[in-house]
């Protein structure tokens, strides 16, 4: 059984027992989550397609802890100005493990 979920303001296509690392969640490590908002279900019964969401469908996932991504390198520059600037950017992602996909 596959979905598609919202979580965090993006979209993902979720399976059971798949880890995926998703923008930073404000739950601690080895937590329960539930996200309501299912898009779309896929199963041996067939395809749902949800308007906007599928009702009472639900899919559960555990919290297994926060990390920081790659570093990202910002570099600004205007040729024969004399206008130079470096920034830098590592965005927190936190990985989940998806538990279950209830319909």
């Amino acid at each position: 059984m596959l979905a598609i979920v919202n979580i965090a303001g993006q979209q993902f296509k979720v399976s059971k027992d798949q880890e995926i690392f998703v923008h930073q969640l404000e739950a601690n490590a080895g937590d329960s989550v539930n996200f309501d908002q299912v898009l779309m279900t896929f199963s041996d019964a067939g395809t749902t397609v949800g308007t906007p969401v599928v009702n009472g469908a639900s899919v559960r996932a555990t919290v297994l802890g926060h990390q920081k991504g790659d570093k990202v390198i910002v570099f600004k520059k205007k040729r024969r100005k004399g206008y130079r600037k470096k920034n830098g950017h590592r965005q927190s992602f936190t990985k989940i493990k998806i538990d279950s996909i209830n319909l």
